[in-house]
């Protein structure tokens, strides 16, 4: 079995896919600090896979601690989740997020070189494109950022680029995220954010459970379906598998530097995850339109024939299947993992 180093492997996207990997037949090792998770996702995350999980509380920007992970561990490959993700933080806290996202990815590769470990996924996301001139958004798009965290996962993008071009045995693949939402199917693990929401389905569900009065939809006078803003939402389960698919690939492929949007390809907007939602709920879930967000777009959803086509990617879940699934956590968890 193959071991594959997680960082961040107890947050959302990353525990479900230590599941996935489990699954796939590798061996996942997580590394976090649990600064935005908690350590019982590993007790649960074991409980879901039948398997005790090797991982280590250490802090990414940690080069001392970090090359011990490699030094006990044989790693075939890692995926580097580790980061601080809020928008509105990271404008009011740039320097924090330059600091802990660049570090902590220059650290990881640091290690991975001196160990020789040559396969890297990086977590990166659809705010590097900005605001597309068109959609659906193509891998080849122009790059651009509008907040300190976009700029971290651009920076990261362009650090790890110019790394591959002189050390041609050193694979990565930079996975461009769109919006994952839902939970795994036993309600053990799903998005379980520090305080108020940031995100539109956590916020929802907190509604829905009564520790938030009602959703609050930035703005319904864009040129959309119906005003809101319209994202591409893909099942987290989705997303996890899209690793698994991706490390296969990087285990086989001559190429070093792979990219690949990760959505379904089709966008829904504010207020069809809300409708949507409240099917599941069985009743209708209070909202307030509120003023714009500064720096928000009107419509974002990839275009995921590449990812299909060299990964044999294809987003299986739809959006009943992501309210469903985030639904049941929130019941089972109502004041998240504790």
């Amino acid at each position: 079995m193959k071991n594959v180093l997680v960082t961040g492997g107890a947050g959302y996207i990353g525990s479900h896919t230590v599941v996935a990997l489990v699954e796939a037949g590798y061996n996942p090792i997580i590394v976090d600090n649990f600064s935005n998770s908690s350590e019982k996702v590993i007790e649960r995350l074991e409980k879901i896979t039948n398997k005790k999980i090797k991982y280590y509380n250490i802090d990414c920007c940690d080069l001392v601690k970090l090359e011990e992970v490699f030094k006990e561990n044989q790693i075939f490959g890692v995926i580097h989740f580790a980061g601080f993700k809020a928008v509105g933080e990271s404008v009011a806290k740039p320097l924090m997020y330059y600091e802990n996202n660049l570090i902590s990815m220059l650290m990881v590769v640091k290690a991975m070189t001196k160990y020789n470990v040559k396969n890297l996924i990086f977590s990166s996301s659809a705010t590097v494109y900005g605001n597309p001139k068109s959609v659906p958004i193509y891998e080849d798009f122009p790059l651009h950022v509008t907040n300190p965290y976009g700029r971290t996962k651009l920076m990261i993008e362009e650090m790890l680029t110019d790394y591959t071009k002189v050390n041609k045995d050193f694979k990565v693949a930079l996975l461009r995220y769109f919006n994952p939402i839902g939970a795994h199917q036993s309600g053990l693990i799903g998005e379980d954010p520090n305080g108020i929401p940031n995100n539109l389905m956590p916020y929802i569900t907190q509604v829905c459970i009564g520790k938030l009065e009602y959703v609050r939809v930035f703005g319904n006078d864009y040129d959309t379906v119906d005003g809101t803003g319209v994202r591409d939402y893909i099942h987290v389960l989705d997303l996890a598998w899209g690793h698994v698919l991706t490390l296969d690939k990087l285990a086989k492929t001559d190429e070093n530097l792979l990219v690949y949007n990760l959505g379904t390809g089709k966008g829904s907007s504010v207020l069809e995850v809300i409708n949507e939602m409240s099917k599941v709920y069985g009743k209708p879930i209070p909202y307030k339109i509120i003023e714009r967000r500064p720096g928000d777009i009107a419509t974002c959803y990839a275009n995921c024939d590449k990812a299909y086509r060299e990964l044999g990617f294809k987003a299986k879940y739809n959006l009943h299947d992501m309210c469903e699934t985030s639904w049941n956590f929130q019941q089972k968890n109502p004041n998240g993992i504790r």
